[in-house]
């Protein structure tokens, strides 16, 4: 039988003052609260805050005003030099001189060529043209090692391929500078003189691929060139290199082709646009400059 004495477990716990004096409470009491221990109470006078000086504050603006002046330095400096690129630009513009960026092709710039811009419109499609002339005067060199060393492996000799070898070493350079060069900046200034130059070796361009094209036994019995001549002459004992003669023939045909075309309408707008009496005053005070 269960004690009477036994303590209800749904009856209401006692409540307990925390704030009560403990000392008071008897030691068989009920409550399942102990008492807390008593605290000293202060201020923490004895803990130090670091505070920042003046100083250190000074400090930093002097840094920010250190660096602040050097930028500004550079910045100067960066503009004297910006007027200074741009006071010798415009010195070269006023004496004539172009500063050219190299920027064909585009892979591996080699030279200054920019047509759309620097072209008249009229003039730019035959620019084009003797442009295409002249990248066709370098596949005609190139093939015509292709077709000389066929001819060499085949048993012709090592001389014919050397002097097909000069004549691209020679030939690829010598036609931009020589007549392409001339012609785009006499497009551009519309000088007189550049024309001269261009027609004189431009004459002497077309004259080359004519008699590449015959290939006349003048030089090595003509078989340095892969022309008509040497491609019928080849064609009997090996197929395969009169084959690469006869196609050099037709390269050099068509470039011959083009080459009188471009001369023709380059003379017809030289002497159009007047300026065949301007070369002829320019060569006269020439002749007299050197008479004198």
């Amino acid at each position: 039988m269960a004690n009477r004495y036994d303590r209800n477990p749904f009856a209401e716990e006692e409540e307990v003052n925390p704030f009560a004096n403990t000392g008071s409470v008897p030691a068989a009491s009920n409550s399942r609260l102990s008492p807390l221990p008593p605290e000293p109470v202060g201020f923490d006078y004895g803990r130090t805050v670091d505070i920042p000086l003046n100083n250190d504050r000074s400090g930093a603006t002097q840094n920010l005003n250190k660096k602040e002046k050097e930028l500004q330095a550079k910045e100067a400096d960066l503009r004297r030099r910006e007027q200074e690129v741009k006071r010798k630009e415009d010195a070269a513009a006023r004496a004539g001189i172009t500063i050219e960026v190299k920027n064909w092709p585009p892979i591996f710039p080699l030279i200054h060529h920019d047509i759309a811009n620097e072209i008249p419109v009229h003039l730019q499609r035959l620019q084009y043209v003797a442009f295409a002339s002249y990248l066709g005067l370098v596949l005609c060199l190139f093939w015509n090692i292709i077709a000389i060393t066929t001819a060499w492996i085949k048993g012709e000799g090592v001389t014919i391929w050397l002097l097909a070898l000069i004549y691209f070493i020679a030939g690829v350079p010598g036609g931009y500078v020589l007549w392409y060069r001339p012609l785009y900046r006499a497009f551009r200034t519309d000088s007189a003189l550049s024309f001269g130059w261009f027609f004189m070796f431009y004459m002497l361009h077309i004259a080359f691929c004519v008699f590449a094209a015959v290939a006349p036994p003048v030089v090595f019995k003509g078989k340095s060139l892969a022309g008509i001549l040497p491609a019928v002459d080849v064609l009997s004992g090996n197929t395969l290199v009169g084959i690469f003669y006869f196609i050099g023939f037709g390269f050099f045909c068509l470039e011959s082709v083009v080459s009188i075309w471009v001369i023709q309408q380059v003379y017809m707008y030289f002497r159009g646009s007047g300026k065949q009496d301007e070369l002829r005053r320019e060569a006269a005070r020439g002749a007299l400059r050197a008479a004198v």
